[in-house]
This record gives C-alpha cells, sequence and structure tokens, in this order.
C-alpha cells in the first residue's frame, strides 16, 4: 500500500459529504421497531465545520455513526466525494467523548498505531506522530500512557490520532462532554487551530449551544423522536469566538436554538 499521509493540507474540494433520504432503524428488545432518524437530506460542504445539536436520543449520534460506516441505512445513500458509504472509510477519521485510546500504549505509540496501515519505515511513523503530538501540545509527554494523562491530554492523544493519516473528515462525537469548562475552552482553540491546518471536514455532535456557536460554521438543529433537521443556523461571526466576548448575533442564534430544543416534537 502506497502511503497516503502527506505534509501538505487536503485541498478545499475533497471531504464532501452528501446526505439524500436518510433514514436507520433499529430493532427494539421486544421485538418492534424503533425509527431513530426519519429521512434527512443534507449536504456537509468539503473543508466546513458543522454541528448538529439536539436533545439526548434525537438521532445525533446515530447519523455521525451512520456517516462513519457503523450504522446501517434503513433507506436513502451517504456520499463521501461522491462515493457511497458502504461501512468503515479509511477516509474518515472518529473521536469519541470517551477517548478510545489503548492503555498499554504511550501517547505517541496511541498516534504511531493510526500509521501502520500506510507504508512508513518506524522512523517516518514516529516522526509524523510527534509531530502531531506536537501540535496538540503534549511534546514532552509522548512517552507517558494513558493512565498518567488528564482528561483534556487523552483526548488530545485521541485528536492527534485521527489527524495524523490525514483523513477527509473528522466525525467528533461530544467528544469534550467529560471535560471541564476550562478544558474545554483549550480544547475548542487546539481543534479549531487543527482544522483550519488540516482542512478536514468536521461534522460534530453536541448537546451544548453555545460550544455549537463557538466552533461552527453551521448548526444543524435536530428534534427528539425520530429524529430530523428542524433548523439550519448560519453562523457568520468571524473567528476566533469567545462566550466571554459574545455579539448580539451570538445572543440571537443562541436564542434561537434554545426555543427550537424546548419545543415539543411534532
Amino acid at each position: 500500500m502506497n502511503a497516503k499521509v502527506h505534509n501538505d493540507s487536503h485541498l478545499s474540494d475533497i471531504g464532501r459529504i452528501d446526505i439524500e433520504g436518510l433514514s436507520i432503524e433499529f430493532k427494539s428488545p421486544d421485538g418492534g421497531i424503533v425509527h431513530a432518524l426519519a429521512k434527512t437530506d443534507l449536504v456537509i460542504e468539503a473543508g466546513s465545520f458543522v454541528s448538529l445539536i439536539g436533545p439526548s436520543g434525537c438521532g445525533k449520534s446515530t447519523l455521525l455513526n451512520a456517516v462513519a460506516g457503523f450504522v446501517q441505512a434503513a433507506t436513502g445513500s451517504i456520499k463521501l466525494d461522491g462515493i457511497e458509504v458502504n461501512g468503515i472509510n479509511p477516509d474518515v477519521g472518529v473521536v469519541f467523548q470517551q477517548y478510545a485510546l489503548f492503555p498499554w500504549f504511550s501517547a505517541l505509540g496511541n498516534v504511531e498505531f493510526a500509521l501502520k496501515r500506510f507504508s512508513l519505515s518506524k522512523a517516518e511513523r514516529r516522526d509524523r506522530a510527534m509531530a502531531a503530538l506536537k501540535e496538540v501540545e503534549l511534546e514532552g509527554r509522548e512517552n507517558m500512557f494513558p493512565g498518567q494523562l488528564s482528561g483534556g491530554m487523552r483526548q488530545r492523544v485521541a485528536l492527534a490520532r485521527t489527524f495524523v493519516s490525514e483523513p477527509k473528515v473528522y466525525l467528533m462525537d461530544e467528544p469534550f462532554g467529560a471535560l471541564d469548562a476550562q478544558t474545554r475552552i483549550v480544547m475548542h482553540d487546539i481543534l479549531l487551530r487543527v482544522w483550519e491546518a488540516h482542512k478536514a471536514t468536521v461534522l460534530f455532535v453536541t448537546h451544548d449551544v453555545d460550544e455549537a456557536l463557538i466552533l461552527s460554521d453551521k448548526a444543524h438543529i435536530m428534534s427528539s423522536g425520530p429524529g430530523r433537521i428542524i433548523e439550519t443556523i448560519e453562523i457568520d461571526t468571524e473567528r476566533p469566538r469567545r462566550v466571554d466576548a459574545i455579539d448580539q448575533d451570538f445572543i440571537t442564534n443562541r436564542n434561537r436554538i434554545i426555543g427550537l430544543l424546548r419545543k415539543p416534537s411534532e
């Protein structure tokens, strides 16, 4: 296999996601059918940062998992750069809330692991992994194991492991949900810096309205049972954005989203 990893960033014309007529169903324990996601059409432009926000159980993680190839569609299709998603795709990287690091590998070993599918020498893997850890401000901690790292540091390792192989798309399922407020602010800054450097498409699931408004180009608001997108908020405020320096647009968008989330399902 030729190494796909390269030093130059992905061009802005790759990483487009087209979702057409997608619905998802699961069997319930009693043998019935649970409609997890109503028919959904969505275009996520290449290189954009898009959030899904909605109440617990609304299907936002299910939609993300379908894009990742973890969940099969009942109807419709998902295409990445025109190619239908039919399973796990190496062009898609996933970051979970629970880090999913190998406890027996150091920080460096966890990041290097993501490069083992490429035809790189051991030295090349090490150099790329070290550079990725430096990018998330973990230089000097590469030999520490996950159990020796704070939650924020572990999530930085998970982020480095995701982007080191230059996927077209980052899928992030409430990655900062377990972190304290101060650590989340640091992680927002690091994530945005990584995203701007690598130009990948980001689909970010969150239940936090402020987080969506700080990070995203667009926020898609979902209703509960079965999940569907009820409105899309365009976020035009120039970055960097901070909760302690919000403007009227931020307040207007926040109030609009909170109002939508409080509406009973139709």
